[in-house]
């Protein structure tokens, strides 16, 4: 088997490089302008670890930057020079719940994802309500994403994607 990449698989990683970086951009200028499939608000930020590459082969660069309270300036200054998003922590949040997944641009994975905390009554030990609620959690930051996809998509595939690449490009110029 080679591991020279199939078109649809390329074509996958440069979809989810565009997403995760307009998701930057969108989460930088507007974090709570995002709405669920109910018309519900909700936010979206980029938390302190991303990864951002450029190139191809041999002239493939990474840059990976997290802690705490960073800025992600070499990350920013990546995004400036060509590189994409590849991974990123988001942390998501709706109506005092927070979420925070990571996710990986080549194959829309998640490597981790942490839900909001199952309360636990110490007199109703009730483990088939928490699995279920838990469940739910998982669920609802699903939904979320699909929904964050979708706009991405949308936008991408309408004649507004020109004005938005434009800018994008500012705003990568204006951060780093």
């Amino acid at each position: 088997m080679s591991d020279t990449p199939y078109l649809g698989q390329t074509t996958d990683i440069i979809l989810g490089q565009e997403f995760l970086t307009w998701l930057w951009y969108q989460s930088d200028i507007a974090p709570g302008a995002f709405v669920d499939k109910e018309g519900r608000p909700f936010s979206v930020s980029m938390e302190q670890r991303i990864v951002v590459q450029g190139g191809e082969g041999e002239n493939l660069e990474t840059t990976s930057v997290s802690g705490s309270l960073s800025p992600l300036r070499e990350a920013r200054l990546g995004l400036a020079t060509g590189k994409k998003v590849t991974r990123a922590l988001l942390r998501l949040e709706k109506e005092e719940l927070a979420w925070q997944v990571t996710l990986k641009a080549e194959d829309f994975s998640f490597n981790s994802l942490k839900t909001p905390k199952v309360e636990k009554d110490d007199e109703d030990l009730d483990l088939d309500a928490q699995l279920l609620e838990k469940l739910y959690l998982m669920e609802t930051c699903v939904d979320l994403l699909d929904t964050l996809f979708l706009r991405f998509l949308k936008l991408r595939l309408s004649p507004d994607w020109n004005n938005e690449i434009h800018d994008v490009h500012a705003w990568m110029t204006r951060v780093a």
